[in-house]
């Protein structure tokens, strides 16, 4: 199992030349073809504003987002037109439908999607974008920081387990950069308890079956306190210098993670090293 086909998302124009390098570095690790979308918005018409909606405006917009789309694609173009893996450019448009759903349309039929982390300050901080899509794709889904280098991802990662459908299948959806990996560490957080967990049971189980693939994992856990459980893992990723972190995403609903809060949108927020998402 490898990556053969990944796609890179673009949404503006300030994190595309950050992007195109991660996802070059992917390509020449896979030796995969790389696709790059930008997805252009749609100028929406609402009836109540259509008397001051004109024709004009509307070519503006759309004007204006075909320039974007050019710009992205021209930093693309720049950072992989020398590499020898094969690349492509496409720019769709997002037609009554959310981008992130649009996008998932297309990230289906390839092996590993990667994205930006959401802006920090948008309307948008807590990721329904990034939500939609990974929810929506079916397929793993690298998130790649806002600052920081990250050419060399995969070879020390940090698996954050838990006992749940989305955990298990991020841990099979990154067998291809476990199989290359030199360190792997599996982690969980647990509530303080006499006998063993569920979690240290499983934990233990996928670390066995791992090892059958070939993967030599170290297992590590942490006793729950006060501090958040997305904290508690990015700590333990600065700890031992872990370059990816694999997690699975999104396992409540979104009234769960609006009331109570949830690792997920902690995670997207506060990364500080990739994210390898499965929903």
């Amino acid at each position: 199992m490898t990556y053969k086909t990944i796609i890179v998302c673009f949404t503006n124009e300030e994190t595309a030349k950050r992007l195109t390098l991660a996802a070059a570095a992917m390509a020449r690790k896979f030796d995969a073809h790389l696709i790059g979308i930008h997805t252009r918005q749609s100028f929406t018409m609402f009836p109540g504003a259509m008397p001051y909606s004109t024709v004009e405006i509307s070519q503006a917009f759309e004007e204006s987002q075909r320039e974007i789309s050019a710009r992205i694609e021209k930093i693309f173009r720049e950072h992989t037109r020398v590499e020898e893996f094969v690349s492509e450019w496409r720019s769709v448009v997002s037609l009554f439908t959310d981008i992130g759903k649009r996008l998932a349309e297309d990230a289906r039929c390839a092996d590993l999607v990667i994205i930006g982390q959401p802006a920090q300050g948008d309307q948008d901080e807590t990721g329904m974008f990034e939500r939609e899509l990974i929810e929506a794709c079916g397929r793993p889904v690298l998130v790649i920081p806002h600052s920081g280098e990250f050419e060399e991802i995969g070879n020390n990662p940090l698996i954050a387990w838990s006992t749940t459908r989305e955990a298990t299948r991020a841990v099979h959806d990154a067998l291809p950069f476990l199989q290359k990996a030199e360190k792997t560490t599996l982690f969980w957080v647990e509530k303080a308890r006499s006998q063993p967990s569920l979690y240290a049971d499983t934990g233990h189980e996928m670390a066995a079956a791992l090892d059958r693939q070939g993967i030599k994992v170290t297992v590590g856990r942490q006793i729950r306190t006060d501090i958040p459980i997305g904290d508690e893992i990015l700590n333990e990723a600065a700890r031992l210098g872990s370059d990816l972190l694999i997690a699975g995403a999104y396992g409540h609903t979104r009234v769960y993670d609006f009331l109570i809060g949830a690792t997920t949108p902690h995670l997207m927020r506060h990364m500080t090293v990739p994210v390898l998402l499965s929903g």
